[in-house]
């Protein structure tokens, strides 16, 4: 029978394999979440220092924030400020929101997304306002020159407006957007900022009886606001007139309201006069201009009277409109849209000027 054979004496003894290899991942991985953590909470304590910097800051130029029941959480990829109410009040006004989230992400701070629940309640001077919504969502992309885009969504706005005169304002909406962002080319030097609005299925209903329908009301707006850079965080009456010393303008290159089967666009500009009132001039296309004018004036001269007042004007109107079309003020052919070209819309010394006709019982008040 064959023997074994012994091994070789003085030979290399083999070492027992380490086991470090097989645990490194999870060691790494360990310290990696115990890094993330401190500099997470690192983060959310700079973030709270800042806030109650600015928080004082704020206070001590005459405008309080109250922030109930703050609480900042998101841990581990997000910075989630949470208010259960938020409250703001200075000298000209206060208003007060329901629960809201602000939400950024770490790795993105420049973006920040904010929630808020309703009810708002606003006060300024005489007026007062109340708001509710199903959802309102808004974001805020910031860049090094201020911000590169500010959007705001609402679905189903709906309040009430209370002033002296003319008295309680309902309102609706089923769906609103608000969009905004450096003009290209204009921010650096003229300061201007694009603004877009789209407000759908919106009603007020003191003001159907005015234009004669009930239908609600699609409007479209798209301008863009001169010198908006001078714009602060100060009363409304100061900021106003330092937009109107800085020679601000709204350029508005389309205004679309469409209510039923009455439609109307226009484009323009406007500003503040010395007397803080509206100025300027838009050109207007329409369409069932006869019965809304005989609605305006029917109310004045009864309904009969105010509807023929309203034809014989509307046919006034069109015809001022091709004069200033034949002179070479605009362009006469009608819109494929059949939408009718009408006399240029003036604002100016408090009143409204329809062509060479004032729009009745229309006042300009002064803004501030």
């Amino acid at each position: 029978m064959a023997q074994t054979p012994e091994p070789i004496s003085g030979g290399p003894v083999p070492r027992p394999r380490r086991r470090i290899g097989l645990f490194l991942p999870y060691i790494l991985l360990a310290a990696l979440v115990v890094a993330w953590t401190a500099a997470w909470f690192f983060i959310r304590g700079k973030a709270e220092s800042e806030m109650d910097a600015w928080l004082a800051r704020e206070a001590q130029a005459g405008r309080q924030w109250t922030c109930a029941d703050r609480s900042i959480t998101g841990y581990p990829f997000r910075l989630e400020l949470r208010c259960a109410a938020l409250r703001f009040a200075r000298s000209d006004g206060r208003f007060t929101l329901g629960p809201t989230t602000a939400v950024l992400q770490v790795y993105d701070p420049r973006h920040v997304v904010l929630e808020v629940d309703g009810p708002f309640h606003v006060e300024q001077g005489d007026l007062s306002a109340d708001v509710t919504w199903t959802s309102l969502e808004a974001s805020f992309h910031a860049a090094s020159n201020g911000f590169s885009r500010v959007s705001l969504v609402i679905d189903g706005p709906k309040g009430r407006v209370q002033s002296p005169d003319p008295g309680p304002v309902d309102f609706a909406a089923q769906h609103l957007e608000l969009h905004a962002r450096p003009t290209p080319g204009r921010f650096d030097s003229d300061g201007a900022v694009d603004v877009s609005l789209r407000l759908a299925k919106a009603a007020v209903p003191q003001l159907d009886a005015l234009s004669g329908s009930s239908d609600p009301a699609d409007v479209d707006l798209d301008t863009t606001i001169e010198r908006a850079t001078v714009l602060r965080t100060g009363t409304v009456a100061r900021e106003l007139e330092k937009w109107r010393q800085a020679d601000g303008r709204l350029d508005v290159t389309r205004l679309s309201v469409a209510k039923g089967e009455r439609r109307l666009q226009a484009k323009g500009e406007v500003g503040l006069d010395e007397a803080h009132r509206p100025e300027g001039r838009f050109d207007i296309r329409a369409v069932g201009l006869e019965a809304l004018v005989g609605q305006v004036m029917g109310q004045r001269f009864g309904s009969d009277k105010g509807a023929l007042i309203g034809n014989l004007v509307g046919q006034f109107l069109g015809g001022l409109r091709k004069r200033e079309d034949a002179s070479g003020e605009a362009q006469a052919a009608d819109s494929p849209n059949g939408l009718k070209p009408l006399p240029t819309l003036r604002l100016g010394d408090g009143r409204l000027m329809l062509g060479p006709l004032p729009v009745p019982n229309v006042v300009l008040p002064a803004l501030y």
